[in-house]
């Protein structure tokens, strides 16, 4: 309950979030919805599960969190191997929609849901309250080819243009971020929203975009480790077959949230199995160089705090190989393949990239999305007579 301007206590609307279990990205971005979403006096629950879950609660172990299984896709250890091994999980991507869907049917039986807000999660719809879905990726990069493309389009969009409302992580122009994944010939038939980047950061230090420093922080590197295994614990290991050669300071975040495994030791180098949004931010702010993969959800991290990054695609997953290229072609960031990576060589080769980030507002689109959430939730509310509590 909060009060409106007269003094009447309002009801305070209830918003499911839930964020797909591929990586930590869809689940960091969905940390600056949550918390603008709370910002205009509404009640956030969460779901998931594994690693998402124990993002989520380190961030905001002050919320309800309901547990739902996620589409637990298993990789491979080769890039060649990876996409067929992802294709032939289709049918279990499949169940797992129907399954998700089923229990959202289930939760709104027991519980009021006034609104679910999906990143990626196909079955999350339903016909009686507003359901927003989040994607970056309305053009599919396979790796097939041009008609496997459009056939996994079409299937995507059959599910796309059963929510109210998509929402796009990017802005409107040749000047955005995720190229044609954002920005298709063919658009789905529901509402498109273009919400600007998604930056877990808060907003006074990401609160616009700006050219990196010249002189920042005597050469120290910030490393994120994110994405599925093997591919994660390969990329580290690179890492810690260089780090010992490196003269300068470094911070590596290694993506692993809850684990208690034991981080390795250097003199000059701090581990982190996990940092919550607040401490990575400053973190970041000190580095000179962030060395990533090129998820998109980093991505829009990197850019919307101005770094220099060296972006490395995850083996044989095409929209991150896709959005590097992107990103290289518009001098947003360097680039390099993971079989050829070592800090040496990719620092050496980043140190003549011209980059150029550009300047612009990274918090306004959503503030105005979420804004427009909650007011279309009261004028619904109100039409009903349930705004106002008795």
């Amino acid at each position: 309950m909060h009060p409106d301007d007269d003094g009447k206590t309002l009801r305070r609307f209830r918003i499911l979030v839930v964020p797909l279990d591929w990586g930590l990205g869809h689940a960091t971005r969905c940390i600056p919805i949550i918390k603008e979403l709370m910002s205009n006096h509404c009640e956030v629950w969460l779901a998931g599960e594994r690693a998402q879950e124990r993002l989520l609660r380190l961030e905001f172990p002050e919320l309800t969190f309901l547990q739902l299984k996620g589409y637990r896709v298993k990789y491979s250890k080769s890039k060649a191997g990876l996409l067929w091994k992802v294709l032939g999980q289709l049918p279990k991507i499949r169940g797992a929609i129907r399954s998700e869907r089923r229990w959202l049917h289930a939760l709104l039986s027991c519980h009021r849901i006034d609104a679910v807000i999906s990143d990626n999660r196909y079955g999350l719809y339903h016909t009686n309250i507003p359901s927003y879905f989040i994607t970056h990726q309305l053009a599919i990069k396979s790796g097939l080819g041009e008609s496997a493309d459009k056939l996994l389009q079409r299937w995507i969009y059959k599910f796309i243009n059963r929510f109210t409302e998509c929402w796009v992580p990017d802005i409107i122009g040749d000047q955005n971020f995720a190229g044609d994944l954002s920005h298709p010939k063919l658009r789905p038939l529901t509402t498109l929203k273009y919400v600007g980047l998604l930056s877990r950061f808060p907003v006074d230090t990401a609160s616009s975009f700006r050219l990196p420093a010249s002189n920042e922080n005597n050469n120290h590197l910030l490393f994120i480790l994110s994405g599925p295994e093997p591919q994660r614990s390969i990329l580290e290991n690179k890492i810690l077959r260089d780090i010992p050669h490196y003269p300068y300071t470094a911070t590596v975040v290694r993506g692993l949230p809850g684990s208690n495994a034991v981080t390795p030791t250097h003199p000059n180098v701090k581990f982190y199995n996990h940092l919550p949004a607040l401490e990575l931010s400053d973190e970041m702010a000190k580095a000179q160089w962030v060395i990533s993969r090129s998820g998109y959800s980093t991505v829009m991290d990197v850019i919307a705090m101005g770094k220099k990054s060296i972006l490395i695609p995850t083996p044989g997953q095409p929209e991150q190989e896709y959005l590097a290229r992107h990103l290289f072609k518009n001098r947003l960031a360097y680039t390099v393949d993971q079989r050829n990576f070592s800090i040496e060589s990719a620092l050496d080769e980043a140190a003549d990239f011209p980059y150029q980030i550009p300047e612009s507002n990274a918090q306004t689109h959503l503030k105005h999305t979420m804004a427009d959430l909650v007011n279309n939730l009261r004028k619904s509310a109100d039409m009903y007579g349930k705004l106002l509590l008795e």
